[in-house]
This record gives C-alpha cells, sequence and structure tokens, in this order.
C-alpha cells in the first residue's frame, strides 16, 4: 500500500471504471474481480482475481488480501457478496446480514419495507392472485432488469411465470415518473446524504440519463429507509410516483447503483461519496447533512474501451490520441 493513502477493496468491480476511479482520487484502490476482462479492475492500483462467491475460499482470499494492503474499507459493487461480506470479519461497509438477505431478495424486501411502514406495491407469489391488473412478473433474485415482463392479465401472467426459469413474484405495475434515490450511510446507520435523480432513460436496469431533483418527498423517504432498515454503507431505493398510489418503492439494492453521478457531481466538495467512506474508515464521524446537494444538473452516460496485450495487460494505446475529447 502507498505510505500516504488509506486502502480500500473494491469487489466485483466489473464494468464500474467511474467508482473505482473515483475512490482512485482518494485511497490505494484494491480491486478484485475473477474476470479478467473486467474492465475496471484497470482503473485500480492493484487488481486480483478472487475465487468464485460461493467457493469457501473466497472470505479467506480477501481477508489475506485486506491484511496484505491493510485495507479499512471493503466495498462490493454488485448484489451478489453483500450477505457474505456481512457475515465475514471484515470491515465491510455493508448492512447487518438480515437485511443484506431481505434486500436480495424482492420478495422479501417487500415485506420488510412493509413491516417498518413504507409504501411498496402490492406484490404476491406464484398461485395467489393479484389485487388488480396489470402486473409485472420479475425475478425475486434478479437484477440489471433481466427477465422483466409485464402482464396485462391472468393468462399473460401465468404464461410469464411459467417462462422464467427461477423463482418470481408478481406486483402491481407502476408507472409515473422514475426515481432512484442515492443515500449513504455510516457504520452506525446514520443517514449521512440521501440524494434523488429521475431516470430519464435505462438500459439493463442501468440509469443512462437523469437529473438530480431537489424533492423534498424523496429525500425524506431515503434517509427514512436508511436509518430505518438500517443500512450501512451506500444504497438505492428506487421509486415510481405512481398516478393511483403515489410514491412507492419497489427495489432497494444496498450498494452503488447503477449510476455513480448524483453521488459524485451533485455532492458538495469534499462530500462525494468515495470521499466520506475513505474519511469514516480512518475513524472520523462525519455529520449527516442530508438535503445538501446540487440540485438541477442532467446527466447523460457514455462508453470507452481500453486495449489488452497478448498478456492482458493494458497498452496505453487509445482509440483517440490522449483519450476522449473534452465536452465543449
Amino acid at each position: 500500500m502507498a505510505a500516504d493513502r488509506l486502502a480500500v477493496l473494491l469487489t466485483g468491480v466489473g464494468k464500474r471504471y467511474d467508482i473505482v476511479s473515483a475512490f482512485a482520487q482518494h485511497a490505494f484502490v484494491v480491486a478484485a474481480d475473477p474476470n479478467p476482462l473486467a474492465p475496471a479492475q484497470y482503473a485500480a492500483d492493484v487488481r486480483v482475481a478472487p475465487p468464485a462467491i460461493d467457493d469457501p475460499g473466497y472470505v479467506p482470499f480477501l481477508r489475506e488480501i485486506v491484511a496484505e494492503h491493510d485495507v479499512r474499507a471493503v466495498i462490493p459493487l454488485t448484489d451478489l457478496d453483500i450477505e457474505v461480506l456481512a457475515r465475514a470479519d471484515l470491515p465491510a461497509f455493508v448492512p447487518p446480514p438480515d437485511v443484506a438477505r431481505a434486500t436480495y431478495d424482492k420478495y422479501e424486501a417487500h415485506g420488510l419495507l412493509e413491516r417498518n411502514g413504507f409504501p411498496s406495491p402490492a406484490t404476491v407469489l406464484p398461485g395467489e392472485e393479484p389485487e388488480s391488473y396489470p402486473v409485472v412478473v420479475k425475478p425475486r433474485r434478479g437484477s440489471g432488469a433481466r427477465s422483466i415482463h409485464p402482464a396485462a392479465d391472468r393468462e399473460q401472467m401465468e404464461f410469464f411465470v411459467g417462462y422464467v426459469d427461477e423463482p418470481v413474484m408478481v406486483q402491481k405495475l407502476l408507472t409515473g415518473p422514475h426515481f432512484s434515490i442515492d443515500l449513504l450511510c455510516d457504520l452506525e446507520g446514520r443517514c449521512l446524504n440521501a440524494i434523488p435523480r429521475s431516470m430519464i432513460e435505462s438500459r439493463g436496469g442501468e440509469s443512462i440519463k437523469g437529473t438530480v431533483t431537489a424533492d423534498e418527498e424523496l429525500v425524506e423517504l431515503g434517509r427514512s429507509v436508511g436509518e430505518a432498515l438500517p443500512i450501512r454503507g451506500p444504497c438505492t431505493v428506487q421509486v415510481f410516483r405512481d398516478p393511483e398510489i403515489g410514491v412507492a418503492i419497489y427495489d432497494v439494492n444496498t450498494r452503488f447503483g447503477g449510476a455513480f453521478p448524483a453521488p459524485m457531481y451533485a455532492a458538495l466538495p469534499g462530500r462525494t461519496y468515495p470521499e466520506l467512506i475513505v474519511r469514516m474508515a480512518t475513524g472520523e464521524r462525519v455529520e449527516p447533512h442530508v438535503g445538501e446537494f446540487r440540485a438541477g444538473l442532467t446527466f447523460t452516460r457514455w462508453y470507452w474501451h481500453t486495449e489488452l496485450d497478448a498478456d492482458m495487460r493494458p497498452t496505453g494505446h487509445d482509440i483517440v490520441e490522449g483519450g476522449p475529447r473534452s465536452p465543449r
């Protein structure tokens, strides 16, 4: 580890080059991903290939990395190992195991939200009759908007229940404005900030266009969810403002969301979420500043490439000399 920089370990980095780069501004970053072609690992200081998450050696491998680099914060970037990290003896910014388990299963998450008094659309399991149609059939443990199918009536619902080859649930189809609330809680479960953004356009479950909005109802909803569950670390609460039932939460992801601009562009100077996590990892007690952010900013996401040589090492060669052209 660099002597003057605290070390963080990011797991399942995949293509989240933005998140890895943001942490690398403030910390020595170790990126863990079993896929040698995971592009985000090339933004880290060190890249490692762990065993599969369900391998008995996964946690021992991470423990060795934590000890080797004196890692003070472990941050998962996918849903897959959040509960594993919650049960491990690691400095992970994740919720308690029961919350991690419940939020990974969307049907259990529905029950968790209702028990805590939060608005969640009517949801049933296959074999139960929904309150009304249309509905949406979706995997209980899905991600990336995979295998989500609207159904206008019982016949369509029963078809999709049989069609999807994994456990599913049936939920009221929500319409109206679509939002995500990016929040961050400390390890005591205090919400430090909650930043709503509109979901103008999404692909594969990830927002690629959106606008940060100063919506007091959504800010307070995000704060309340974060502190009631409780959340520890980053979280994204996804909602619709449905014309029939009002604001309803349809998903809670206890990690950074598929879009990352709000915790970076909208946060005030010195308060981006990676900075706050690094500060907390040093032992600093960060004070809540819920609702303090820059609203009205619109983001639009784009893509780039990294060239690797025959040994899977970055060549430094870019498709445009000097890297992508600055926006103008």
